[in-house]
């Protein structure tokens, strides 16, 4: 779906899952190339959810490539995982110089207001960013079974069971970087934000997923105010 945007000079596209959720075994594939020029927001419908799965996980692959003078955001809504739920998730992103791109994912373990604890299943959360072929970033996160039972220890998530990832790649990293630290207490949930192999990398967690929603508004927010209209901003099909 391509909803009507008021302005700004970009589109919006909105994917839908008709299947209502995944199961094991399921596999999702999208892959969204930018071509010279395009400025474009991707989004998600609503949630993800992320169904028990008796053996085979749930496969998840989305491929985003944008070539040079291309705008691209990648901001879906958050992926819900039910209790011995298993999925492998990869994010494979290829830029050519000049390209410019922002890609968010989020995982929510166990839906709060039911009450749900996660005592069991796989997550594989993974990232590979490629810069004119070149690998630039790689990041894995990877609970399983083994780990569940220990996942609120304070050395691992604590008490923060909803988490993000945002990569961002164009220019004025380094300004970008010290803006967003400055503005980190003001996003609502704990934030921390690094560059490292010219990609800045920020991480969000947050005890629910209302809160971690929060916060992510805020900082495409601040991404739409301080460096002009574009894509870099909250999708409108968060709000519907």
């Amino acid at each position: 779906m391509f909803p009507q945007l008021a302005g700004g000079g970009f589109r919006e596209a909105v994917f839908i899952n008709t299947a209502g959720g995944v199961a094991g075994g399921d596999r999702l594939d999208t892959d969204v190339t930018a071509l010279a020029g395009a400025t474009i927001t991707l989004t998600s419908q609503a949630a993800e959810r992320i169904y028990c799965a008796l053996d085979q996980p749930a496969r998840i692959s989305t491929t985003l490539t944008a070539y040079a003078g291309a705008k691209l955001s990648w901001c879906p809504q958050e992926t819900i995982v039910f209790n011995r739920a298993r999925i492998r998730r990869e994010t494979r992103i290829a830029l050519s110089a000049g390209a410019e791109l922002l890609a968010l994912e989020w995982i929510v373990l166990g839906r709060a207001a039911h009450g749900e604890t996660i005592t069991g299943g796989s997550v594989v959360d993974s990232w590979r960013v490629e810069q004119d072929g070149r690998l630039v970033w790689a990041d894995t996160l990877r609970m399983t079974d083994d780990v569940f039972p220990q996942v609120r220890r304070r050395a691992l998530l604590a008490d923060f069971m909803a988490v993000a990832t945002l990569v961002y790649i164009g220019p004025d990293l380094q300004k970008r970087l010290e803006c967003v630290r400055e503005s980190a207490a003001s996003f609502g949930c704990h934030a921390a934000a690094t560059v490292v192999g010219g990609v800045l990398v920020v991480r969000f967690a947050a005890a629910e997923a209302c809160t971690l929603r929060s916060g992510l508004r805020n900082i495409l927010d601040w991404f739409d105010r301080s460096f002009g209209p574009g894509p870099f901003r909250v999708p409108k099909m968060w709000s519907c």
